[in-house]
């Protein structure tokens, strides 16, 4: 069915008439990967072919990959990038295969990770550092193929591809994937939090347990707030002080304020649906910052606000969050290398590659605690 491979989007981006680089067409044997030909619908274990690599790209093999809440409105059609048949996959780790022409500083053999966001390193906001908003962007798993695959391609290699630290293994790597990376991004530089400062993370999946190791490490006080007995229990071991059953108060932002002392300096929703939002909003002080790391589809990608009560009169601040460029690897991983944060204790479960559809419908639900890798790529 897909005979040649031109571009990482292969045959729906063949289809557009859109590529991601100028490597001609070449014959390529197969590999195994995760194919979705309908939204909901299953994945198929099939035999692809190669992608190619760009000429200033390189192909990745793939040793490990997180099955992630975005892949999930992946899966579903929320996501409107996603074209059909498609691979998904945005949380890789892995060893460079090929490095194209005009590549420069990647090397056969390297062990690596991207960000989901990729930009194109070239655009004023690439070079400020800032690739999650250049305008020329390219998505892992979104915008072309992605990593439920045994290979992938990256683009710009050179500005995207990220060196991992000896000691980090793949799927721990994997593990971190968008979510370690997105929430170190929102607590160290949207949020700005400090030490002694009291942070409520709302929603304990990857990203929200991601953001309690990451907050405890850094000296914060934090409260996690989920509906999961399991999600809390993982919380309260990944370092929270206090944690909190939403499912239980009635109002969950009175319960916070009184729980910290009159509210959080910074709240976090990491879920990204309407009733979480309202709820960090409500849980801050005056003065407060809310960060939104959880990606709002359907009917929660617009809210009604009290403009004047909590923005106006309580002085609250807003901040978006949309993933973590590559330039920014460098202050996490040395973190990690420390051994002030330790990914490997988000991973509680690791699947082959054929396990990675039952993965996404247990996501139909409330969020499974902890974080699923793919971490056998060929079955």
């Amino acid at each position: 069915m897909w005979k040649k491979w031109a571009v990482p989007g292969a045959a729906a981006a063949l289809a557009r008439g859109k590529t991601c680089n100028d490597t001609p067409e070449r014959e390529a044997p197969p590999m195994k990967a995760a194919l979705i030909e309908s939204f909901n619908g299953p994945l198929t274990l099939s035999d692809i072919p190669d992608p190619v690599c760009p000429r200033d790209g390189a192909i990745v093999a793939v040793r490990a990959c997180g099955v992630c809440r975005s892949d999930h409105h992946a899966w579903t059609g929320a996501d409107p990038d996603v074209r059909l048949p498609h691979v998904m996959g945005h949380e890789f780790a892995g060893e460079v295969l090929e490095v194209g022409p005009d590549c420069h500083g990647v090397a056969i053999g390297d062990r690596v990770t991207a960000p989901f966001i990729l930009g194109c390193g070239h655009c004023a906001d690439c070079r400020a550092g800032e690739p999650t908003i250049c305008d020329a962007q390219q998505v892992i798993g979104f915008t072309f193929w992605g990593a439920f695959a045994e290979r992938v391609a990256i683009p710009h290699a050179g500005y995207n591809l990220v060196r991992l630290p000896q000691a980090l293994d793949f799927a721990a790597a994997a593990g971190m994937g968008c979510r370690v990376t997105t929430a170190w991004r929102a607590l160290t530089d949207r949020a700005a939090l400090r030490p002694g400062e009291w942070l409520v993370v709302h929603g304990c999946g990857g990203v929200g347990l991601s953001a309690v190791m990451i907050a405890a490490a850094i000296g914060a006080r934090v409260l996690a707030v989920d509906v999961s007995a399991g999600a809390l229990r993982q919380a309260r071991d990944l370092g929270a002080n206090a944690v909190l059953d939403a499912s239980d108060p009635t109002d969950v932002g009175a319960a916070v304020r009184e729980m910290t002392g009159g509210g959080a300096h910074v709240s976090l929703d990491a879920l990204g649906v309407t009733e979480t939002f309202h709820n960090s909003l409500k849980s801050l002080r005056k003065l407060g910052r809310h960060v939104q790391v959880g990606m709002p589809v359907g009917s929660h990608s617009t809210v009604s606000l009290p403009l004047l009560e909590l923005i106006y009169a309580r002085q609250l601040s807003l901040s978006g969050m949309r993933g973590l460029g590559a330039p920014g690897f460098a202050s996490l991983l040395a973190m990690v290398e420390a051994d002030w944060i330790d990914p490997s204790r988000l991973v509680t479960q690791r699947i082959p590659l054929s396990g990675a559809e039952a993965a996404l419908r247990a996501m139909d639900g409330a969020q499974p605690p902890g974080v699923t890798v793919i971490d056998r790529m060929d079955r």
